[in-house]
């Protein structure tokens, strides 16, 4: 089963570290994406840019509203995401808890729906 894997942490966290601590935080990231990898449960994955230039879109009413950033104002932002090919919801979590934003951000797991209906 395929999992995505939200990362969320508060970018003034990763700015108050010094660039060891932060090369760490890097490195530890670069060694799960080569356990994953070599375990075959990589997928894949992104970091995403800052909220400064993300765009909320709604529609209401038929009336389309366009807003820059995100739609709540939080300390925490979405900052990347990895997905990951595992036996069980346990394993993604386990997965989740060794990514280094774990002990300072947050992580969600989700399943992938990889078959999704269209007809009505």
């Amino acid at each position: 089963m395929k999992y995505m894997l939200l990362i969320y942490n508060n970018p003034a966290t990763l700015d108050a570290m010094s660039d060891e601590e932060r090369d760490g935080v890097f490195g530890q990231v670069d060694t799960v994406i080569k356990q994953l990898t070599e375990s075959g449960e990589w997928v894949g994955g992104a970091a995403l840019a800052g909220p400064g230039g993300a765009r909320t879109v709604r529609v209401r009413g038929g009336v389309p509203a366009t807003t820059d950033g995100p739609f709540a104002e939080a300390k925490e932002q979405l900052a990347g995401y990895l997905v990951v090919d595992c036996d069980s919801v346990e394993r993604a979590t386990e997965i989740a808890l060794s990514w280094p934003d774990a002990r300072f951000g947050a992580m969600e797991v989700r399943q992938v729906v990889e078959a999704v209906d269209t007809e009505v």
